[in-house]
């Protein structure tokens, strides 16, 4: 079997995309792959400083790179909005959404408004920030909407009648049921997508295994990272076939192709059953539209905007 590697990535001049999280880790290795290629990349990220920092690096890496920073706050349903609005303000197009940003096990904390932070965070802000962004997609030939998901969605579970942790919180759990989410997220998007007749291409990727500042609040993580993660740029490659394979298919799902998915070169990878769950899905984007505000691909769009 042929090894998709970065060499198999197509040139991708006169294309944009937003990275969510660029600053760091699979987001700015997927950066980097993407500038090379010739494409301009915006980096969506909540500090100035360290997106700043990661443009200068870029730089350094491809010195013509077409890099843009603009402050995103995936825990403010505002700062989505602000961000949507500026984006739209500078671009006419849009190929490339690649909502990469992630929270791993923190402490129970909660979003601006309200939202338990990885729910909050990990689904609801890239589903709010998708939404706000569908016009400018659906106004770009083939555009795709990438959605970095996790090994950890197999042991996710939806609990509706406690995504936001008002009864309890386990941080792994919350994890697992946040990266289940964005498994749900995706394959709900191609349907709809599907059924309005759009161009537009919803996939989903995970890392395996890759060592990445994700992980800091688990010291243990940190540690085997030392043993068995792989580094972030073959950790960013499942995301970048995800993002500009041209073989790829709505709803396709990619991972490395090694041990347990864990390290390798990207392929197609199966998904636990409960991300399959069209109920679940369809209940998910409900609760998603309402908690957020953010209608999209349905009957309460008109109003929404």
């Amino acid at each position: 079997m042929t090894k998709w590697t970065h060499d198999r990535i197509p040139d991708q001049t006169g294309r944009v995309a937003i990275i969510t999280g660029a600053n760091t880790g699979i987001g700015f290795e997927t950066a980097a792959a993407l500038a090379a290629k010739n494409a301009a990349v915006v980096l969506a990220c909540r500090n100035r400083g360290k997106a700043e920092d990661a443009i200068e690096r870029l730089h350094r890496r491809t010195p013509n790179a077409a890099l843009e920073f603009i402050e995103l706050d995936l825990a403010s349903l505002t700062s989505i909005r602000s961000f949507a609005v500026r984006y739209a303000d500078g671009h006419d197009r849009l190929d490339l959404l690649i909502n990469n940003a992630g929270v791993m096990i923190p402490p129970l904390g909660h979003t601006e408004d309200g939202f338990e932070l990885q729910f909050g965070c990990n689904h609801l802000g890239h589903f709010a920030l998708t939404g706000r962004l569908m016009d400018l997609l659906e106004a770009t030939p083939d555009s795709r909407v990438v959605n970095v998901a996790s090994m950890a969605h197999r042991y996710g579970a939806m609990d509706f009648d406690n995504l936001n942790a008002e009864k309890r919180y386990d941080k792994m759990k919350a994890y697992g049921q946040s990266k289940l989410a964005n498994l749900l997220f995706t394959f709900e998007l191609q349907r709809r997508l599907k059924q309005s007749g759009s161009t537009i291409m919803a996939t989903a990727a995970h890392p395996g295994w890759t060592g990445t500042d994700l992980q800091r609040h688990s010291a243990f993580i940190m540690l085997a990272n030392r043993f068995f993660a792989q580094s972030p740029p073959m950790g960013a490659l499942p995301t970048l076939r995800a993002a500009t394979d041209p073989q790829a298919m709505g709803g396709d799902y990619y991972g490395p192709s090694g041990f347990f998915e864990m390290r390798g070169y990207p392929t197609k990878v199966g998904t636990s059953p409960a991300a399959k769950n069209q109920d679940d899905a369809r209940s998910l984007w409900q609760v998603s539209e309402t908690l957020t505000g953010v209608a999209f691909l349905s009957r309460e769009t008109a109003a929404a905007r």
